[in-house]
């Protein structure tokens, strides 16, 4: 009878919007790394529907049991993707970074654990520490937790992920009950130290940070990317050029097109309504998300699902930003859309966990 209340309280709209989104990105996959004569194993797009059966199954098993018990395993976790973050740094480097770990087959990534694990520890660390009594000399705890992962991350080098952590401390530390004057003067010091920030990026994200500002600075060279996702989405038309159909894409125009700048070849092949289906979908689930947040009683899960929500929500924000031009490249993949196995299974666990938050908030 109680398992029976738990899955009556199962929130429908978490579990099949991801669905839809992630069979939208899965045909995109297909167009995008389709090859004549590919055997059924080496096709990106089997790879990824394996991945997503996973992650269901992985949303399930995650339901099952109450998110109250993350908060012992909130540490353990931490500190496992902290020895994970420190054991890429010394495997070989792929594309001019150490970002994955060869598990077989399959390519782990520490830092979409990480970004998890961070939200777990903040979670707990601030459902169990009330502001209004902690001590001054006590208010850097929580920026070392955010801190430690950050710099690990950074040192890859990931940008885009490393950056996706300042929002989400920002917002938890609001939840927190931080004055927002305290958190803006944060942000403003932030702002004022970039131009020194700016001389420790790698070349590459330096030059990317200035063809943000001109593309046709390096139109051949760094700008070149940004150059042709916009062509990309802007081809598309209102109901775009069809399945498969995309010369952007097609013709191979468009780098990491079934990756990071996989919604071109959305924009390309659907058009204006298939972007604009997708972007609505995702926004239902930030909603979603937040009013998860809003209606959590208890301090864990509301940090929890705050966390959670935001992580999500400036993702997806980051990779449409920066395939539209609006943004510079940071390298942040499209959630549930873009090739990745870690990043689907953690996106499908975090989801899991919102459901969890929603499911057990009132049995307790």
């Amino acid at each position: 009878m109680r398992l029976r209340t738990k899955f009556s309280r199962f929130d429908k709209l978490l579990f099949f919007m991801p669905v839809i989104i992630f069979g939208i990105g899965l045909l995109s996959v297909y167009s995008a790394s389709h090859k004549v004569h590919q055997s059924l194993s080496d096709q990106l797009a089997a790879r990824q529907l394996l991945w997503m059966g996973v992650g269901i199954l992985l949303v399930f098993l995650v339901v099952r049991w109450s998110y109250f018990r993350l908060i012992d395993a909130a540490w353990p976790f931490y500190f496992l993707s902290l020895f994970f973050l420190t054991v890429v740094l010394f495997m070989p480097a792929r594309m001019g970074a150490h970002r994955w770990i060869g598990l077989g087959g399959f390519n782990f990534q520490p830092s979409e654990m990480a970004k998890l694990a961070v939200i777990l520890v903040l979670s707990r660390y601030f459902s169990s520490n009330r502001i209004e009594f902690m001590p001054k000399s006590r208010l850097i705890e929580p920026f070392l937790i955010v801190g430690v992962p950050f710099l690990l991350i950074l040192k890859e080098p990931d940008l885009g992920t490393g950056l996706i952590l300042i929002p989400v401390f920002l917002c938890m530390l609001y939840l927190w009950g931080m004055r927002p004057r305290t958190i803006l003067t944060f942000i403003a010091l932030g702002v004022l130290a970039s131009p020194v920030l700016f001389h420790f990026l790698k070349e590459y994200q330096r030059a990317r940070l200035m063809v943000f500002i001109n593309p046709n600075l390096d139109p051949l060279g760094a700008g070149y990317t940004i150059i042709q996702s916009k062509i990309a989405i802007g081809s598309g038309g209102l109901f775009g050029k069809g399945f498969m159909g995309g010369t952007q894409n097609q013709l191979k125009f468009l780098p990491e097109r079934h990756t990071d700048f996989i919604f071109g070849v959305i924009g390309e092949e659907g058009g204006f309504v298939a972007a604009l289906l997708v972007i609505s979908l995702f926004w239902l689930i930030i909603r979603r998300g937040y009013q998860i947040t809003a209606q959590t009683p208890d301090r864990f899960g509301s940090q929890l699902a705050c966390g959670i929500t935001t992580m999500f929500a400036f993702q997806v924000f980051m990779n449409l930003g920066m395939t539209m031009g609006v943004l510079p490249v940071v390298g942040v993949p499209l959630p549930l859309v873009s090739y990745g196995g870690t990043s689907i299974l953690m996106t499908m666990f975090a989801l899991g966990l919102l459901i969890n938050i929603k499911v057990h908030r009132s049995l307790y």
